[in-house]
């Protein structure tokens, strides 16, 4: 497998603006924010048959570290449809058993469920819910993501309210 140090950022088709918004994060030297961004890699065109792009996403978490997912209703439907790109990942990201964090799109700081796909609950897989901010989403990647294989935890976590005051949010 490769060497993994990447940031894989999963999110329905709809959400692809904030996506954007988190590269525009990452390139302004005034925000402290910066991933390596696993979508660099094994780019697919549009032209690209389904096939060909479900191997190219697989291939991009195999160098992935960690899972952004921008948490939204349109996540939660793509992701649990079993047919979408989307729930490819999801599916993908659970076989890798990659520590997801859930980047709630509506700002909320708790678990938001109707976010969460359904193949992540219904594995009861460990993931963090924080709101879509640079600060909180930098702080889930530097402490859930490298102590999340060593933790044992199971389900949908979040952060208490003080981490976000510590940092200011």
């Amino acid at each position: 497998m490769s060497y993994r140090n990447k940031t894989y950022v999963a999110f329905a088709s709809e959400d692809i603006g904030k996506y954007r918004l988190m590269e525009a994060w990452r390139d302004n030297n005034n925000i402290d924010f910066s991933f390596y961004d696993a979508h660099d890699l094994f780019i697919s065109l549009d032209t690209s048959q389904p096939e060909t792009i479900k191997r190219n996403l697989r291939e991009r978490m195999k160098n992935a570290k960690q899972v952004v997912l921008l948490g939204s209703s349109s996540a939660k439907k793509k992701g649990g449809d079993g047919v979408s790109f989307l729930a490819h990942e999801i599916k993908v990201m659970i076989e890798f058993d990659l520590p997801v964090v859930v980047a709630n799109l509506d700002g909320d700081r708790n678990i938001d469920k109707n976010f969460i796909p359904a193949p992540l609950l219904d594995a009861n897989y460990y993931t963090l819910s924080v709101s879509f901010q640079p600060k909180i989403i930098m702080y889930a990647l530097d402490n859930y993501a490298p102590n999340y294989l060593a933790s044992g935890k199971e389900g949908p976590h979040f952060y208490k309210p003080e981490t976000y005051a510590n940092l200011g949010l």
